[in-house]
């Protein structure tokens, strides 16, 4: 079982036979960082030493260029979820501050992977840049090792329709609507969560109710406006749904909403939280002249959501 460790100070890890360690963000958690923890996780297990990763929150560029950081594909939250499923031994999340990022690369070598982690072997994707301003790269390590008496393996790229997938990829992918390609990179839908407060209960009214969400992570990425085919995961189980995400130009005056049906389903859950697994965008957001056009309109966009969630299957 993976253990989680925060760090605003490492402690170290104690293992007499050296660590395996990786290093990175690891926003997304995708399938190539997948395959990097897999290749820790082996190197680990042939030679008796523990598996590390280490990572960061926040995200570095939100302390060193915060106009330029990225919206979030995985909260920490999520991120600790996916990571308890790769049978590393160990999950280090470093709090990342201004002092850290001035650290040079060769410091935190020595400081962080040798003097805490006693690392051994040091497994990296290919394009991974480390240390002040990303001066570290594959290069540099692979000289540090020699010197300093630790190995280093680059791992290559993992393609997914032809291109190598990554971070930035994938989300391009998402502010695109392409779920399902963004699906196949991160190799398990796309996902937000929140809580379901009250709202104005015109689904309800319309035959058709809805659990009204609040996300509550602010850099956490929204994929775009739009109706989409979903699975809602409760504590009771998951459930095909259908959601609508942006403003509701049919309702003048009414302000924008995430809001979720899901498909037989009639239960109390205000309070409770909800995870919405996208799996396919549908359509776009609409006006109608008459509320009965609208309802003829949600009918068709369940009956489709349906349908593209039994294919699924």
């Amino acid at each position: 079982m993976t253990a989680f460790v925060r760090w605003a100070h490492p402690p170290g890890i104690p293992s007499d036979r050296g660590t395996v360690v990786t290093v990175g963000t690891f926003d997304g958690v995708h399938l190539g960082h997948w395959t990097v923890l897999q290749e820790i996780r082996r190197r680990a297990e042939a030679t008796g030493r523990r598996s590390v990763l280490v990572t960061f929150d926040p995200h570095p560029l939100k302390i060193v260029r915060p106009e330029h950081a990225p919206l979030s594909l995985t909260t920490p939250v999520e991120k600790k979820e996916i990571l308890a499923e790769s049978g590393l031994d160990y999950a280090v999340f470093i709090s990342f501050t201004h002092a850290l990022s001035r650290y040079e690369p060769r410091r935190f070598v020595e400081e962080i992977l040798i003097g805490r982690l006693g690392v051994k072997e040091l497994v990296i994707g290919y394009d991974h840049g480390f240390g002040r301003d990303r001066e570290g790269d594959p290069g540099s390590l692979e000289a540090m090792g020699r010197e300093l008496g630790f190995a280093v393996d680059v791992v290559a790229p993992v393609s997914a329709d032809g291109g190598a997938i990554s971070s930035s990829r994938i989300r391009t992918l998402l502010e695109e609507g392409a779920m399902s390609d963004a699906r196949a990179c991160l190799g398990r839908p796309y996902s937000i969560r929140g809580v379901v407060v009250r709202g104005e209960g015109r689904g309800k009214g319309l035959g058709f109710p809805t659990a009204n969400i609040r996300v509550a992570e602010g850099d956490k990425l929204i994929p775009p406006q739009g109706i989409y085919a979903v699975r809602g995961v409760l504590r009771g189980g998951t459930y095909a749904g259908a959601l609508h995400l942006g403003p509701r130009p049919t309702f003048k005056g009414s302000p924008p909403t995430i809001e979720l049906h899901l498909m037989d389903f009639d239960h109390d859950i205000y309070g409770e939280e909800v995870r919405v697994d996208f799996i396919e965008h549908l359509r776009g957001i609409e006006p109608f002249t008459t509320v009965d056009a609208l309802v003829e309109q949600i009918r068709q966009d369940v009956d489709r959501a349906r349908r593209v969630l039994s294919d699924g299957e």
